[in-house]
């Protein structure tokens, strides 16, 4: 009796799914071969035109990616200084967000009581909700004129990279404040209390202990936000310049190249310009935003890759 009682649940546990189980893993399935489905199908289409960019007699492969002018009109299709334009306030966007989400994040993770930290989480993540549009508003009206009464109207121009950065910047401080709070949150609170039982300060738990602790985290979470960075779109559009910085190697790189105080359109900024205008399908302006679509779309996989493999590298497990 002993032995058939014993035998009986494990059956019943191995029996048959219930319908509602198969719906859901149905409907799991569907959900993932639709997001599957939909990533080849923008990679089909950015490399269909973009062949058709690349088949054109005007077009080296080449100058494509080595040139250092943009000018479709004139026939120079270098894509370095749209990167050149991307990178210059991604770089900006960084160094503003990083430091304040970071801190943010250790603040709410070791030092903000719950109910502080309940009220200003929320708070924090509501820049996220806010039209991008508004903020590229937020720069043109507001950070351009503080960086020329600052700087002088005769360094900073009307469009310029600092000002995009800045808030670009401003626009992700929510990406790493959240993502770097929740690794920090995930610590486990014994190395904390090892650390405290050692004579540690609260702030060296948290600098030395704690942060060293979530690292793969916390670095995940910037790459992230690098990649929101390089895809925006209306803050460097309305903020940054619409005319790529084309410049010539061996020029003097501080006063021209990497000035943060100069224009410089982004990638997103031309496709938005020259997608709004009256293009025929089938011109070479018309498919070399395709070809800037598919560049910008290697680079965040890239980037999307490279936070996987930090995750997984550094990743620390506890018990």
């Amino acid at each position: 009796m002993t032995e058939t009682s014993t035998r009986t649940p494990r059956r019943s546990l191995g029996g048959q799914r219930r319908v509602s189980e198969k719906l859901i893993l149905v409907s799991l399935f569907v959900c993932g071969a639709i997001s599957i489905a939909t990533t080849i199908g923008i990679i089909y289409e950015l490399g269909k035109e973009s062949l058709l960019f690349f088949q054109d007699p005007q077009v080296s492969f080449w100058e494509y990616i080595t040139g250092t002018i943009w000018q479709p009109q004139a026939g120079s299709f270098g894509i370095w200084p749209l990167i050149l334009g991307t990178m210059l306030i991604t770089v900006i966007a960084l160094t503003v967000a990083i430091p304040i989400g970071l801190a943010s994040a250790i603040y709410l993770s070791e030092y903000a009581s719950p109910r502080v930290r309940g009220f200003f989480k929320p708070a924090l993540e509501v820049l996220v909700g806010i039209p991008t549009v508004v903020f590229g508003f937020f720069a043109v009206t507001f950070m351009t004129p503080i960086l020329r009464d600052i700087f002088g109207a005769d360094v900073v121009g009307f469009f310029n990279v600092l000002s995009a950065g800045i808030v670009v910047g401003i626009l992700i401080i929510p990406l790493v404040s959240s993502l770097s709070e929740d690794a920090l949150s995930a610590v486990p609170d014994s190395l904390r209390q090892a650390a405290y039982g050692l004579g540690a300060s609260k702030l060296e738990v948290s600098l030395r202990v704690v942060v060293p602790a979530a690292l793969s985290g916390i670095a995940a979470g910037i790459v992230i936000a690098m990649s929101r960075a390089v895809g925006e779109t209306m803050v460097v559009t309305l903020a940054s310049g619409a005319a790529p910085r084309n410049f010539v190697l061996g020029q003097d790189p501080w006063s021209y190249i990497l000035s943060p105080f100069e224009f410089g359109q982004a990638m997103t900024g031309y496709i938005v310009i020259t997608a709004s205008g009256d293009l025929s399908y089938n011109t070479i302006d018309y498919n070399s935003i395709f070809a800037i679509g598919l560049t910008l779309f290697l680079m965040t996989l890239g980037l999307n890759s490279l936070s996987r493999r930090i995750v997984d590298r550094y990743r620390q497990e506890y018990e």
